[in-house]
């Protein structure tokens, strides 16, 4: 009977084998996971982007432009998106296809290539230089994708560099952002309504050709817009996802500041670009000099009371943007350092600023923060660390660029220009709110509120140029692009629009990526030198020891053989 038994296990046990192998394979297509041992768990998705990805319903289809023998920087960012591109596959179903396409490529049957379309489009390529056994290679690198969903076409820039000459550290700040970056261009594919918008109006806010980046290449596309004049309107719109208020120049009503302050304590966010001092170019071109003073708007009581106070003063830093002078007096124009106009940095802090480029700013003011019961601040653009504060009035000239600045003048670290505040907000008119203003919120269905309902927040900027561009030879020119170096070599590509569109990402919150945004990759470089010294040891470690393995088990199984069956003899 035993025999019987033995002989049936020795027939089945093959088959039986194939199913379970067949079995382990299907269940393994279903269900799976992966461990995740890195730090900042850079293999795991955000429980916000999977959400995302879970929720499409119709196909979406990427196109990524990174296929190519590129140096091993772009050879590893196009693994890295391949990987994430695959994550989201795998959670989003057949829903989302992906395809890696070289730029060289012809675009549908045509002689047009992919690199020629994508140049047409607006995407600047990188020349790239890479060193190769001939010698120097030279290549048009387009880190972008497309995102397609039905008739919409999202671009997502891969590659944000800080600076033109390719590094280490802002390809490692790409891969972080990655995640983010494809799964906020997928939300703004798939949503099927924009959230509104609204630009404040009213108190001199521009609205001319200096705004056309912000609403045209900004607004428009992203959101659904909405003008609003604060004198003349009874209430800010409970739908308005946040309202803007860039530059303005004249001083805001109490009835104005009631109207804001309301909004915010009924849960509304507010993004403000704000100069206190009256600096323009215009008027230092005309005299060469001109002497900032503060316009008085108005509004420095309400920001107190949400915690922040914007000095009346203008932040010079020798980190900063050039402009032409003509220094001789013969009419001969040199681009100089003008030290009014700040190059700021980030400290990749929060969401907003985090990977975030540098931000050019003009005749910019400083901030404080000051105490507001449970209101959280955070700094989000500062100075550099060479700058200093000068107050108003201040004479500014344009003969101060004659001789370099006093290097030992600029001692004042990292002053602030950009603050967040978030929390519960208590209302300035708290205990002083007149009967007058109760019964003018009463009237349209209001009720006045001395605290904020909910958690809501407030960016404050103390420039209000950061958001406007320039106009050059009558077109009007990326906000933060300087009109003297625009499509020059010297142009340098400042991240004014990011650092907005991060900022409306943020206080519109709409989908809640901040989680994967504020991922943070840790570059863990290799010791050259201990390279160079133990290249030989690991050589040799690689290839003669997994050998030695090999013959070491062959060893112990022979011996181990020859014991068992020594011993039946």
């Amino acid at each position: 009977m035993s025999n019987k038994k033995n002989t049936i296990a020795k027939k089945l046990w093959l088959p039986l084998l194939l199913v379970l192998l067949f079995v382990i394979n299907w269940a393994a297509s279903k269900w799976h996971t992966r461990i995740d041992f890195t730090n900042e768990k850079r293999f795991t998705l955000s429980q916000s982007t999977k959400q995302l990805l879970q929720s499409i319903k119709e196909p979406v289809k990427i196109d990524v432009f990174l296929k190519g023998n590129y140096q091993s920087g772009f050879t590893k960012l196009a693994a890295t998106t391949q990987e994430t591109l695959q994550e989201f596959k795998e959670i989003s179903g057949n829903n989302l296809q992906y395809n890696f396409i070289s730029p060289n490529d012809s675009f549908e049957g045509t002689e047009t290539t992919w690199g020629d379309t994508l140049s047409n489009m607006g995407f600047v390529p990188i020349n790239l230089t890479s060193q190769i056994k001939e010698g120097q290679q030279q290549q048009l690198v387009y880190p972008y994708a497309l995102v397609h969903f039905k008739e919409q076409i999202i671009p997502v820039v891969l590659y944000k560099g800080k600076t033109p000459l390719i590094n280490f550290q802002d390809l490692n700040s790409a891969e972080a952002m990655l995640e983010y970056n494809l799964a906020n261009a997928i939300s703004k594919a798939i949503q099927t309504k924009k959230s509104i918008v609204g630009y404040a109006s009213g108190n001199g806010e521009p609205v001319d050709a200096r705004v056309y980046d912000l609403v045209e290449n900004c607004l428009n596309i992203d959101y659904q817009l909405a003008m609003f004049n604060v004198n003349e309107q009874a209430f800010v719109p409970k739908e308005f996802k946040t309202l803007i208020i860039v530059k303005p120049t004249q001083p805001f009503t109490e009835a104005a500041k009631l109207k804001l302050d309301q909004y915010v304590m009924n849960g509304g966010t507010i993004l403000m670009f704000l100069d206190r001092l009256n600096a323009e170019m215009d008027s230092l071109q005309i005299k060469n000099e001109v002497i900032a003073y503060d316009r008085g708007l108005g509004l420095n009581d309400m920001l107190f009371k949400y915690g922040v106070r914007q000095n009346p003063d203008l932040v010079m830093d020798l980190n900063c943007d050039y402009l032409p002078f003509d220094v001789n007096g013969n009419g001969q124009f040199d681009l100089l350092p003008w030290n009014y106009f700040p190059v700021m940095e980030s400290k990749s802090n929060h969401p907003i600023n985090k990977n975030l480029g540098f931000v050019a700013g003009r005749f910019v003011n400083s901030l404080d923060t000051v105490e507001a019961e449970g209101i959280k601040k955070t700094i989000l653009l500062n100075s550099s660390v060479n700058a200093r504060r000068i107050a108003s009035p201040a004479l500014i000239s344009g003969k101060e660029n004659v001789i370099e600045p006093e290097s030992n003048q600029y001692k004042t670290p990292n002053i602030p220009v950009a603050v967040l505040l978030e929390g519960k907000f208590t209302s300035l008119f708290a205990n002083r709110a007149s009967q007058a203003m109760r019964d003018s919120i009463t009237a349209y269905g209001g009720i006045f509120l001395p605290n904020a309902i909910n958690n809501t927040k407030i960016i404050v900027v103390a420039d209000g140029d950061i958001v406007l561009n320039s106009v050059s030879k009558n077109q009007p020119i990326p906000m933060g692009s300087n009109p003297y170096t625009f499509g020059t070599q010297r142009e340098f590509p400042f991240a004014n629009r990011d650092f907005l569109q991060n900022c409306l990402e943020y206080l519109v919150n709409e989908n809640g990526l901040s989680e994967a945004k504020a991922k943070d990759y840790v570059a863990r470089l290799l010791n050259s030198k201990k390279v160079k010294e133990q290249k030989t040891m690991w050589q040799v470690i690689n290839i003669a020891v997994p050998v030695l393995l090999v013959i070491l088990f062959a060893l112990v199984f022979q011996w181990n053989r020859k014991r068992k069956f020594s011993y039946k003899a």
